[in-house]
């Protein structure tokens, strides 16, 4: 028995001891293969699903190193029905393959009879399949091969895709390293995603996602679509490319709401591909017609589903998500790992500020309280209402000037969910506010006078939550935000990462109304940075003025 920090649970628990002088590195260890579930001050609670120990598989982790990292962090006794469990479920992965076989096209292949026996007559699968080979190998129909992943996802028995991809169309891209180049874990999520075909690549904001794709695309050599979560997003990509690459303004097309451009090197947003008429998906199909030799998905733990369904459709194509947090609040991470690919590459949050490449942040929780009406008000409401009262609080508004008051000179963002309140904070502020229906124009206009430092506050709705780049931000204050979402916390975090130039720290505030669904919700978003190593400090905003 050793005084490690971690208790390890039968029921598939994992707790750890945050104030242990093993914590950090605990956490690191076990964050390949457990995903955190509460994160209280004092003891962090992890849990172990099949999802997570095959996405651990899946990106080189055998059962044996995870069952290692258990015994050597933790304090008690592994229980043994658990160490044999999680070598049983990491065992289900890859007893079923995809691959391409001379004379038959598309086939599964077992090295476990009885399996392939399970799944084909699963009434779900059995109709994607052809004839039976022999009895290790069944014949796939080439069009269900994404569809058939995830059903045996679903089914506990995920397929490792070693069918190959078409070459697509080439296209000649090259880096251009003159003044720049690629950071070490940049490297190797480049060379992780190529060795495993497609997947995933989990990076921090501000730690250069875009510069990976762009290396990725420069392995490939092929004509690239990449999806993406809005026209300025796009845009961003489109000026990134021609800064580090060899590609030219006439290569890079936009496809848009309001451009429709394919080009070798087409960027498209997420909005434009679900657009439908008369039933259809008129802007997938053309899309889908062009030979790509890659598809990038920008931010891919927001894939709306008829992209899903999409990728579905797409699987003879190189795939490389990028991402931020594979975190989705719908639970679809299984529908990401089995279209997309696994995690290829995931590199924790506090390792790469150790590194330098993105800048420490210190996050603080102001809470208020609610005046005597409004609370009334919160306790007489539908529980429908109930959010929205107790998220935009009147008290808010003048907790957020004097947060702006104290860091007078600093380049400072408010982010909230309703646009009421931010205008009205707008108005307080004398601050422009950037909302949904802000034309891009004016958006890139106020985007640059910011970067510039023309401008020192933006009030930003949740368009911002997403790929925009705004490296001098120092501060953020969160007003509102979407009910539990720990990715959208993640994001706004994310919005201060980029190194400041004086070595400065960023401070996040979440503004929180005390004994309210806003209290409970702000908990739940904290907990995918909590397991990054980002600790909360609690402050009464009565204090502010003496902060």
């Amino acid at each position: 028995m050793s005084d490690g920090p971690l208790i390890v649970q039968s029921d598939k628990t994992i707790l750890l001891e945050v104030d242990h002088e093993q914590a950090t590195e605990a956490r690191h260890a076990i964050a390949a293969f457990a995903e955190l579930e509460r994160a209280p001050e004092h003891m962090h609670s992890y849990r172990l699903t099949p999802l997570g120990l095959w996405n651990a598989r899946a990106a080189g982790l055998d059962a044996e190193q995870v069952l290692d990292t258990l015994l050597k962090y933790s304090r008690f006794p592994v229980p043994h029905s658990l160490l044999l469990d999680i070598e049983e479920t990491m065992s289900r992965y890859g007893r079923l393959w995809l691959e391409k076989d001379e004379q038959h096209g598309l086939v599964m292949r077992t090295n476990d009879y009885p399996v392939l026996e399970e799944v084909m007559h699963a009434k779900k699968i059995e109709p994607l399949l052809g004839p039976r080979i022999d009895a290790n190998t069944v014949v796939v129909h080439n069009s269900e091969r994404g569809q058939l992943k995830q059903l045996l996802l679903k089914v506990g028995w995920p397929a490792e895709d070693f069918a190959g991809y078409v070459d697509g169309q080439p296209h000649p891209i090259e880096l251009d390293l003159t003044d720049w180049q690629l950071r070490p874990y940049q490297n190797l999520a480049v060379e992780n995603f190529w060795a495993g075909g497609s997947g995933v690549v989990v990076l921090p904001c501000g730690a250069g996602k875009t510069l990976v794709g762009a290396a990725a695309m420069a392995t490939s050599g092929t004509t690239t679509l990449i999806l993406v979560t809005n026209t300025v997003s796009a845009r961003q990509w489109k000026d990134e490319l021609l800064k580090r690459t060899s590609l030219t303004e006439d290569e890079i097309g936009e496809y848009s709401g309001t451009v429709k451009e394919v080009r070798p090197v087409t960027i498209a947003t997420y909005q434009v591909m679900t657009k439908k008429r008369g039933g259809l998906y008129p802007h997938l199909e053309l899309l889908d017609e062009n030979d790509w030799g890659l598809i990038i998905y920008d931010e891919v733990h927001l894939l709306p589903a008829p992209i899903f369904r999409m990728t579905a459709d797409l699987q003879a194509r190189r795939r490389l998500g990028l991402t931020a947090t594979l975190v989705r609040e719908d639970g679809r991470e299984g529908e990401v790992f089995s279209l997309i690919g696994p995690k290829r590459y995931d590199a924790p949050w506090k390792d790469i500020e150790a590194q330098g490449y993105i800048a420490p942040a210190d996050c603080v929780e102001v809470r208020v309280d609610l005046p005597r009406d409004e609370r009334v008000a919160y306790a007489m409401a539908e529980d429908a209402d109930k959010y929205r009262l107790c998220s935009t609080s009147e008290t808010k508004t003048s907790v957020v000037e004097r947060l702006v008051a104290s860091h007078a000179g600093d380049q400072l963002l408010v982010i909230g969910q309703y646009i009421d309140q931010l205008d009205e904070i707008g108005g307080k502020l004398d601050a422009p506010v950037i909302k949904g229906e802000t034309p891009v124009k004016e958006r890139q206009r106020l985007f640059s006078a910011f970067r510039a430092g023309e401008l020192h506050t933006l009030v930003v709705s949740k368009v911002a939550n997403f790929s925009i780049d705004l490296p001098e931000a120092s501060v953020a204050i969160q007003v509102s935000g979407s009910f539990g979402s720990r990715q959208e916390e993640a994001q706004r975090l994310g919005r201060l990462l980029r190194p400041k130039a004086d070595g400065r720290s960023a401070r996040f505030y979440t503004v929180v109304a005390r004994d309210t669904l806003d209290q409970e919700y702000a908990a739940r978003r904290q907990r995918f940075l909590a397991e990054q190593g980002y600790a909360y400090t609690i402050m009464d905003a009565k204090d502010i003025a003496a902060a």
